[in-house]
């Protein structure tokens, strides 16, 4: 027996020439109705199953946004249940070009390059590990499920320009207030760090905090600061100067720095040059 999860239930059809039938119709597997010309394959599919799904999700619109929309009638059917938002591509007399596509014609791939855009997950080609745009809120989310209740310290690296000392660099911090760093995964006092010249970083601690909801605001600023003095990266410690996670504001390789471009739907269109083949040009064929 068909479950109201599994299935669309339509009953008493009788729009056109359709004689009041009842139809259960599966989600999530393709059905195709066939019959001969005149047998109310239109009448059902597009003027009952695709007018009464795309009238009910107009309705949830405000009365304004509604009367910029095409709205169709309601079918003549006893009872709907189940129904989903549909998308009806229908035959239609258009002009083809040699780059048109299945996808083009029927504007199906306007759809899926938004649809790509959003749900895209960028890969470090240097380690194959997926790469975030991290930000405060992100962070704080992150943290709360892995490390709630636990103490943190959330530091930002300094970087030491070539032709300065790091006594040089350390100054202006500690006149800022910051007391603490993690060097060789060790918390030690500014005022008793000794690096050596070739050093190229290190790690000044922001705040020590525990992930509980009661500290988010105190967590977001201490996390927004060390992004700013970052510039634009952060690294999080366990309180025994061990390394948990490092987050990166946008898109940068952790391995080898380099930033790439989010995604957009142009990079999903082979008529865009961002998202063209570089060989063929988009064209699918090389002449």
């Amino acid at each position: 027996m068909p479950t109201k999860k599994e299935y669309i239930h339509l009953r008493g059809i009788r729009q056109n020439n359709l004689k009041g039938f009842d139809l259960d119709l599966p989600i999530g597997q393709l059905t195709v109705v066939t019959g001969l010309s005149g047998a109310g394959k239109s009448s059902l599919v597009f003027e009952t199953l695709h007018a009464e799904g795309q009238r009910r999700y107009v309705e949830t619109f405000s009365p304004y946004t509604r009367q910029f929309m095409e709205l169709l009638d309601r079918p003549k059917v006893d009872g709907v249940e189940n129904i989903r938002p549909s998308i009806a591509i229908q035959q239609s007399n258009t002009v083809k070009t040699s780059r048109s596509t299945v996808g083009t014609i029927t504007e199906l791939a306007d759809y899926f390059k938004v649809w790509f855009a959003n749900v895209a997950t960028l890969y470090d080609p240097a380690n194959g590990e997926s790469i975030t745009d991290d930000n405060p809120q992100s962070a704080w989310k992150e943290l709360l499920e892995v490390k709630k209740d636990q103490s943190v310290m959330i530091a930002f690296p300094v970087n030491k320009p070539q032709n300065l000392k790091w006594s040089e660099v350390l100054k202006p911090l500690s006149s800022q207030g910051y007391t603490r760093v993690v060097y060789k995964n060790k918390v030690i006092r500014l005022e008793d760090l000794k690096p050596p010249t070739s050093l190229s970083n290190i790690s000044v601690i922001q705040d020590r905090v525990t992930i509980e909801k009661s500290k988010r605001s105190r967590t977001l600023e201490a996390l927004q600061t060390a992004f700013n003095f970052g510039q634009g990266r952060l690294l999080v410690y366990d309180t025994d100067g061990q390394l948990f996670k490092e987050f990166i504001q946008g898109l940068q390789s952790t391995e080898t720095g380099e930033i790439f471009r989010p995604a957009a739907p142009a990079m999903f269109s082979f008529n865009s040059p961002i998202g063209a083949c570089e060989e063929c040009r988009g064209f699918g064929r090389v002449i």
